[in-house]
């Protein structure tokens, strides 16, 4: 299973998405030797390994500097102050296999997603390109999700166009996309762009209380995930439904059921 990678809060249709979601990652094939990261101050940094669980141990004198979240293969780093080289140890905790960081921290360092990937493998997104579809050089997470956004709640006379992008069918039968809430989901459309996919869809809150949503509680194999709104009002208010717009390397049914 590969969690979500980054979110973004869209404050209006046209307007921007944030950079986090939309930077490029650093893709990195593991050969043996520590992998250099720079975490931003005060910013998390997200770090995706090829194992379904990982255990992340720090050395001691950076252990209270160092927040530390990790689920089902990726690591969520956020440093609370500057710091130099300490190297920390990754444990796939099915296999045994452990991965080594070399961590420092600094104010200003870039914030995107780091993916480690082993050689030859079939998730290297930088070369993995389904059905050989060429790339547009303007296509990216932030492109993607901004036309999907405009597509679904913007005017018709202004639909956007994006050369490169055409929509895809899809299954519009409801999903439990989100964990441990009540919230419906409905797929609304899907586009492909190049070798991503970007699909709308709509949730609800079905419960008399307000529900904040957060992307770690998707079920799905996702690159991103952007919601129109990052908090529900209670069933029956004019606030209790959003959109979620996901990015993945497949299609949505493929993404959504492949993983638990």
């Amino acid at each position: 299973m590969r969690p979500i990678l980054a979110i973004a809060l869209i404050a209006a249709l046209a307007g921007p998405v944030s950079a986090t979601a939309g930077d490029s990652p650093d893709r990195i094939t593991w050969d043996g030797a520590p992998v250099q990261v720079t975490l931003p101050v005060g910013q998390e940094r997200l770090i995706r390994f090829p194992a379904g669980h990982v255990r992340v141990g720090l050395p001691p004198h950076i252990d209270d500097q160092v927040r530390v979240f990790s689920n089902d293969g990726i690591a969520y780093l956020k440093a609370q102050s500057s710091f130099g080289p300490a190297r920390a140890v990754i444990a796939d905790v099915e296999s045994g296999a452990t991965f080594m960081l070399d961590l420092s921290a600094e104010d200003g360092a870039r914030a995107n997603e780091v993916v480690i990937h082993r050689p030859g493998s079939r998730r290297d997104h930088a070369t993995d390109v389904p059905d050989a579809e060429p790339d547009h050089q303007n296509l990216d997470y932030v492109a993607l999700t901004r036309f999907a956004s405009q597509s679904l709640y913007g005017p018709s006379r202004l639909a956007p166009q994006m050369p490169g992008v055409r929509q895809v069918s899809l299954n519009q039968e409801p999903v439990r996309l989100v964990r441990g809430a009540a919230v419906t989901a409905e797929p609304l459309a899907a586009w492909r762009g190049g070798r991503w996919y970007v699909t709308a869809v709509k949730l609800r809150n079905a419960t008399e209380s307000p529900v904040t949503l957060d992307p770690r509680d998707l079920r799905g194999d996702w690159l991103t995930a952007t919601f129109q709104h990052a908090r529900l009002h209670p069933a029956g208010h004019e606030a209790d439904t959003t959109a979620v717009y996901v990015v993945s390397d497949r299609p949505f049914d493929e993404s959504f059921w492949g993983v638990r």
